[in-house]
């Protein structure tokens, strides 16, 4: 059910993804997947274009949105969604933007690091500071350290932004973990605003547990989230934000249109398509992400034996740890030398040496060629550190 691109039907389909590398270089950096579209949103946009839908999109909430998502989250996650809560939004990062102009108090924004990086200035385009939570580069496993936030809450932070499924950590995060999250957030009358994007991508061997089915976490917070991770429609621009009680969503649907429009009704379309009769792909996407991350721990034993890799427990994004082989920038070196682009992990966490992202949602045969090539870069020449 999910078919690989070829090389030339992936530089018409993912602009950025391989329109912006050399033709001789294997992309594994941003987060787009190297698969054909799923045929049930195929055709519904094929429909939508025949019948010249490029107009604008309902302003309402809820809706057939709401109500496609609600279902998806009861099948997918065992979650109870209203579905009347459900607000359109452009994208993720753009909700988030439109929940803490809206919601969160003027203090600094708790930000685990490393991050997504474009989500790195949300705080500042809202006005507010950001205060790094970071993760140990040593720990063994990468897990929130709640004694820190605690801190931080107490010396006046008011708004944790949460992402989880975590980009690009690969963790989903337990119920208990997220329980540990919510008692120091009402400890200090905080707010979370989780980015739940990658949810629909959690692999063989964990579970998704949306922040919101967490007890005692309706009035402090809102999800984020969207099909397009899963789904491969980033470019459809259609996200949600999704509330949990009644106060919350009247302050977000009352903001100034200017601060939340200009989704795309095609996106909207696209997202009912998944949410609606999505589901078979779906599992054949989470099944062939998991051979590929069991692939890939294959190929780093094999070929890169001191890289280090936490486990890959959601996302197609590996977050990879080479300090051992002593570049400060192995993703510069990996371009450079092995003709692969990764993304660097100092875009996730400035200042941060040695570590990379790879995208392994492509053929099997790519991804073997891609750390073949990133195991001659990295031991390749001059192994001083760069």
């Amino acid at each position: 059910m999910i078919r690989d691109l070829t090389d030339e039907e992936a530089r018409r389909a993912l602009l950025l993804k391989w329109g912006e590398v050399e033709p001789d270089v294997l992309p594994a950096w941003v987060a787009e997947m190297d698969y054909a579209l799923a045929p049930p949103i195929a055709e519904a946009l094929q429909q939508a274009v025949t019948d010249g839908i490029t107009g604008y999109p309902p302003l309402g909430t809820g809706g057939e949105l709401g109500r496609a998502y609600a279902g998806w989250a009861r099948r997918q996650f065992g979650a109870e969604v209203d579905p009347e809560l459900v607000i359109p939004t452009v994208d993720v990062t753009a909700g988030m933007r439109v929940a803490l102009d809206a919601l969160s108090e003027p203090g600094p924004v708790v930000m685990p690091v490393p991050a997504y990086s474009p989500q790195l200035d949300l705080a500042q385009v809202t006005g507010r500071e950001r205060v790094d939570l970071p993760l140990d580069p040593d720990a063994p496993r990468a897990e929130l350290d709640l004694d820190r936030l605690d801190r931080l809450f107490a010396d006046g932070a008011r708004t944790l932004l949460l992402t989880q499924p975590h980009n690009p950590w690969g963790r989903v995060f337990t119920r208990a973990e997220l329980e540990g999250v919510r008692d120091v957030v009402v400890r200090h009358g905080a707010r979370v605003v989780s980015d739940e994007i990658h949810a629909g991508l959690v692999l063989e061997g964990a579970e998704h547990v949306p922040y919101l089915s967490v007890e005692g976490t309706a009035d402090h917070a809102v999800a984020l989230v969207a099909a397009s991770k899963a789904f491969n429609v980033a470019g459809l621009r259609c996200a949600q934000i999704v509330s949990g009680d009644r106060a919350t969503f009247e302050r977000l649907a009352g903001v100034p249109m200017v601060r939340n429009d200009s989704w795309s009704p095609l996106g909207v379309i696209a997202a009912v398509a998944a949410y609606t009769d999505g589901d078979p792909w779906l599992d054949a996407l989470r099944a062939r992400l998991s051979s590929q991350r069991d692939l890939l721990g294959e190929l780093l034993a094999e070929h890169l034996p001191q890289a280090r890799m936490r486990a890959l427990e959601a996302t197609y994004l590996a977050w990879l740890d080479l300090r051992a082989y002593g570049h400060d920038d192995p993703a510069a070196v990996a371009l450079e030398r092995g003709r692969v682009r990764l993304a660097p992990g100092h875009d996730y966490q400035p200042g941060l040496a040695g570590h990379v992202r790879l995208n392994v949602a492509t053929s099997p045969a790519r991804l073997t060629e891609i750390v073949r090539r990133l195991a001659t870069s990295m031991e390749a020449g001059d192994t001083s550190r760069s």
